[in-house]
């Protein structure tokens, strides 16, 4: 897999049917190791290990329901209290971060809430929090460690 822009971490890996699959540290079971895919577990174990988020807040490719359709986030990191703290949008790195990823993400947050939002296809990284008072997005160089938010 291509080199991406998160420090290196220990991955598991096995192959079955001819296809390679990555260990899943949250969701505890192999899933097929695809670019987005490699994006997505970096993002975990950044979030884990560089920024102390525990497992058992972070929630990964779940349904969620938008004006009568059904969307898949990629992974949701609930505060303590079940409010929403961060979502994530994984692309594959040669999916460039543009305008529709960015609408993307944000209409996942229009039902979901979240104090943080991250766009990521590994190579290139962007954070914001929410300001629902003011109605506009902050830029941030980093994502917050966890510190028992909510």
């Amino acid at each position: 897999m291509q080199k991406i822009n998160f420090p290196e971490y220990q991955f598991r890996f096995k192959s079955n049917e001819n296809k390679t699959l990555i260990f899943d540290i949250v969701r505890k079971k192999f899933v097929v190791l695809t670019p987005e895919e490699w994006v997505r577990q970096h993002v975990l174990h950044f979030l884990i290990s560089e920024l102390n988020y525990p497992h058992s807040l972070i929630n990964i490719e779940k349904q969620l329901q938008l004006h009568n359709t059904k969307k898949r986030y990629d992974i949701v990191v609930y505060n303590s209290d079940a409010t929403i703290h961060l979502i994530v949008e994984c692309k594959a790195p040669n999916i460039p971060i543009d305008q529709a990823v960015f609408d993307q993400i944000a209409r996942y947050n229009f039902s979901l809430e979240s104090s943080y939002l991250m766009v990521t296809n590994g190579l290139e990284h962007y954070y914001c929090s929410i300001d629902y008072q003011n109605e506009h997005y902050v830029f941030l160089k980093e994502l917050p460690q966890y510190k028992g938010l909510g």
